[in-house]
């Protein structure tokens, strides 16, 4: 199963455009535990909370990747994704602003920020959960990705599976950045998202290999069912 480890090094390397974006809000975070062990047990039960929204879009993705796949389109949308990623970083256009900014796309930020600012101020049980989840639908170029290579699995279960291994690829340097504090500087966050582009171009010619390959027999047996009873020679 190369595609979990496909999207468990999304990411990981993509993490790197997640530290600039979202560690401002990470940072902000507050931890009450005083112990180094309980603080841990409030990060990754925030991190938790992310990743299951992962989970649960990958569920709801699959959904849409069966349809595509039932109807013979999942190869079209996966090599048309993939092109429209290599034109974006090639003409250096602002595809994630450019999402964001979508009627659907603004409502739902809109709503999940008033959602996070009154969390904010009654915090209380299930606090790091509630507002790891609520991060984890934020609006991102990095989970866009993730989608648009979830949408390429051919049902519910391998879609979960892909965006769930995506957000555990994210875990390392995420979980590096909260513990490491304000000592992870502006300027080294800056520098990590300059390499965002290649990423990008990265994960575009992946999901036109992944479309591609929807089409290219893996065995010679394609090839002999065809001729009927005629032999073929190997």
């Amino acid at each position: 199963m190369a595609w979990i480890w496909a999207a468990f090094s999304m990411g990981l390397v993509g993490s790197l455009h997640c530290v600039g974006m979202c560690g401002p809000l990470m940072l902000a975070v507050p931890y009450s535990a005083t112990q180094k062990m309980n603080i841990l047990v409030e990060v990754f039960t925030y991190q938790l909370g992310r990743i299951l929204v992962y989970a649960l879009l990958g569920a709801l993705i699959g959904w849409v990747g069966k349809g595509l796949y039932l109807a013979g389109l999942q190869s079209f949308f996966s090599v048309a994704t993939g092109v429209i990623l290599l034109i974006a970083v090639f003409l250096s256009f602002d595809l994630e602003n450019f999402i964001t900014r979508l009627p659907f796309m603004e409502k739902l930020n809109t709503l999940v920020k008033s959602r996070v600012n009154a969390l904010w101020k009654k915090q209380g049980s299930g606090f790091h959960l509630k507002i790891g989840m609520l991060n984890g639908l934020l609006p991102c170029g990095l989970v866009y990705l993730a989608i648009a290579g979830a949408v390429t699995m051919p049902n519910v279960l391998t879609s979960t599976l892909y965006m769930t291994s995506f957000g555990l690829g994210t875990l390392p340097l995420l979980v590096l950045t909260i513990l490491a504090g304000q000592r992870l500087s502006l300027s080294w966050r800056s520098r990590l998202q300059r390499l965002y582009p290649l990423f990008v171009a990265a994960v575009g010619l992946f999901l036109i290999v992944r479309g591609l390959e929807f089409d290219v027999p893996r065995t010679f047996d394609f090839w002999q069912l065809s001729q009927g009873d005629v032999p073929v020679c190997h």
